[in-house]
């Protein structure tokens, strides 16, 4: 029996307890059974961005005619170098990860599957480790819909897509959330013919009128109401045939075929029947106010207890369990401030907070400010054709409730109502500060202007 302070199970969002308690003299082993540095590192959030930048500066030809720039010839550029530098670099991130591991006394990198043999006890097969404290972050995988033929075939997940042996000239997408809105715009800037099925709607959890205005200004075409009955790969093509809303029978042919039908949680190999810990039906850990599981010193964040499936959740998570155990702050429950999600699609999007679907369904009294891009003097710079600035306020309270941005640099566009409502500033503190002009955050100045026309209206009558 190997014993250690902790014990991490993914090397991914669970470097977060790795190097900062080996700096304070606890022993750490880390466990990895794929590439160290998870799914953002390696096949998530940092290639696919690395893809999508260069992607969105093919764009600019396109937008620039609106300004009667054109150029004489199409860009030259080579598209496999693209993902092959992207893949390079982040080959080269994760290699780093435990070469700096090594150099610590601290910590030990075991680049091995392991699961619970019994309650505080991990094995390897081979070696049983315990410790005080372990920590599972697991993460999720791409979850593959029952489709007739469909794992007969060579088909792509996010994973193959960052890493294409060759770019194809024609994609066919499954699905239709954020992982298909963002390759899929890339893919298709980059030259590839692109179409994406769905069997329900594109995006269906953000905000109605985020979804419509996307729906006005897809990077590509996206036909939804599918309902898939086969896949096929013959002669070099996927062959996905179904039937479309209207009840017809229709075929989609295409090179390659990427499936983005969401996530399962990495929890089957873990063997957690050899503890207490619990499971919800859909196999993501159950934890409670402080992320510990059932089982007393064994605690689980990230993508693997289902909460937020964001990198800078877990982080945040992370920072918490630190400082909970190790740092000596006091032992409370965790609280979530307003957690911030964005889109990197053509038009990117970003939201916090509620819906306006959900303060409706949930009857919470509310002033809506919607300010277009092309209703603001950087918008008029811009010859903004697509976007808006959507802000939720509190009837009541007059904070921010949530907000919702479709349109040029949303993610970025979006911080400064996120700190708002992290520091619960109300409507006149948003109005009341000076916005430089011409910037492009005086969108979000005039959305909360309009905020206070509803609510001017509202007293004179």
């Amino acid at each position: 029996m190997k014993e250690y302070d902790i014990l991490v199970i993914g090397a991914g969002a669970g470097t977060k307890l790795v190097t900062p308690p080996s700096q304070i003299g606890k022993r750490v082993a880390v466990f990895e059974r794929e590439t160290p540095g998870g799914t953002c590192l390696n096949r998530g959030c940092i290639p696919s961005k690395m893809v999508i930048f260069p992607s969105e500066l093919l764009r600019l030809k396109e937008e620039s005619e609106r300004f009667g720039i054109q150029y004489p010839s199409p860009p030259i550029y080579d598209v496999n170098s693209i993902f092959q530098r992207v893949n390079e670099r982040v080959k080269a991130d994760s290699d780093s990860i435990p070469i700096a591991y090594e150099k610590n006394p601290n910590i030990d990198y075991i680049p091995k599957n392991v699961w619970f043999k019994a309650s505080k006890i991990i094995t390897d097969g081979e070696n049983d480790y315990t410790a005080k404290h372990i920590l599972v972050v697991t993460g999720t995988r791409p979850n593959l819909p029952e489709i007739p033929g469909l794992k007969d075939t060579p088909f792509w997940t996010s994973r193959e897509a960052l890493s294409p042996d060759e770019f194809p000239k024609s994609l066919l997408i499954i699905g239709a959330g954020f992982i298909s809105l963002e390759l899929g715009a890339a893919y298709q800037a980059y030259g590839a013919q692109v179409t994406g099925i769905t069997r329900g709607e594109v995006l269906r959890q953000v905000d109605f009128e985020i979804k419509e205005e996307l729906k006005k200004h897809l990077p590509f075409p996206i036909h939804t109401g599918f309902h898939m009955e086969q896949v096929e790969f013959r002669n070099g093509e996927f062959r996905v045939s179904g039937t479309n809303k209207e009840g017809q029978t229709q075929t989609f042919v295409a090179e390659k075929l990427l499936v983005a039908t969401g996530i399962k949680p990495n929890t089957e190999d873990l063997k957690l029947e050899n503890t207490k810990i619990q499971c919800n039906p859909d196999g993501y850990i159950l934890v409670d106010e402080t992320l510990q599981t059932n089982e007393e010193g064994v605690y689980a964040f990230g993508d693997v207890i289902g909460r937020y499936f964001f990198r800078h959740s877990a982080n945040f998570e992370g920072e918490y369990l630190f400082h909970h155990l190790y740092e000596g702050g006091e032992k409370k429950p965790i609280v979530y401030p307003p957690m911030p999600e964005a889109i990197f699609t053509h038009p990117q999007i970003a939201s916090v907070g509620k819906t306006e679907d959900e303060l409706i369904q949930e009857k919470i009294p509310y002033y809506k400010g919607l300010n277009p891009y092309r209703s603001s003097a950087t918008g008029m710079a811009r010859l903004s054709e697509v976007g808006f600035v959507k802000v939720l306020v509190s009837k009541e309270t007059e904070e921010v409730l949530g907000a919702h941005v479709i349109g040029e640099e949303a993610a970025n566009l979006l911080h400064q109502i996120v700190m708002g409502m992290y520091l619960k500033a109300k409507l006149d503190d948003y109005l009341g500060m000076i916005y430089i002009h011409p910037a492009i955050s005086e969108i979000t100045r005039n959305a909360f202007r309009k905020v206070r026309e509803q609510k001017l209206k509202e007293i004179k009558s």
